[in-house]
């Protein structure tokens, strides 16, 4: 029993230096963006390989300790949540290298409007990711709630980027490809926050033993 605990925490322990590694890996995918620099943007690719690697060692860890210890109750739910979890970060971390690929496109190419709701966007990406896996480290459902409540307020700046940009290409055809690659890193962004959205809700099925996909708990 005392070997498997120390399994189960070193399995948290790689989600959690995965979860650093993503959470890096989308801040300086758009600190690329806004401070044009290939450097930054190099680093993330360099950290994908790692991130990469995480994945496919958390879930060989997972997946042995179901097989082999066959827990139950709440331990067979950490086990599925961290299986969950690992895809989940790992999607983030290709999403941020999309967010580069787009960055590296846009140094290239006169900018089509100052930054800022971009990074506001990333901001509160950023703060979602990181009280998600918080929520999960800690058991606070109450945190992984707060998750749940922002995803709304990036679907509204993901629109208003969408919307102003196309106003931006109706006026000036000249623009359409750059507009066109940040709309893309708006609608990564959003992706990333439907995932810290996955790790919410898991946590909470792994804390209170209740499916809220959908919304699904009373009083959510």
């Amino acid at each position: 029993m005392r070997h498997f605990i120390e399994e189960l925490e070193e399995l948290q322990g790689r989600l959690l230096e995965m979860g650093s590694l993503v959470e890096s890996a989308i801040h300086h995918s758009v600190l690329a963006l806004v401070e044009r620099s290939e450097e930054m943007a190099r680093q993330v690719l360099r950290n994908e390989d790692r991130i990469n690697h995480l994945e496919v060692e958390i879930d060989e860890l997972a997946v042995r300790l179901l097989a082999l210890q066959q827990p139950m109750a709440k331990d067979l739910r950490l086990l599925t949540a961290a299986i969950k979890i690992n895809t989940d970060l790992e999607r983030m971390g290709d999403l941020a290298v999309n967010i580069v690929e787009r960055s590296i496109a846009l140094m290239h190419r006169p900018p089509v409007k100052p930054f800022i709701d971009i990074p506001q966007m990333a901001h509160t990406v950023e703060s979602m990711v990181r009280k998600s896996l918080d929520a999960f480290v800690k058991r606070e459902p109450e945190l992984a709630r707060s998750v749940l409540l922002s995803d709304d307020e990036v679907d509204r700046l993901r629109d208003s980027i969408h919307n102003e940009l196309v106003s931006f290409m109706q006026k000036d055809p000249a623009v359409i490809p750059q507009a066109l690659d940040l709309i893309l890193v708006a609608r990564h962004l959003e992706r990333i926050a439907d995932h810290a959205t996955n790790i919410a809700e898991d946590t909470l099925f792994l804390v209170k033993g209740v499916d809220v996909r959908h919304h699904l708990e009373p009083n959510i």
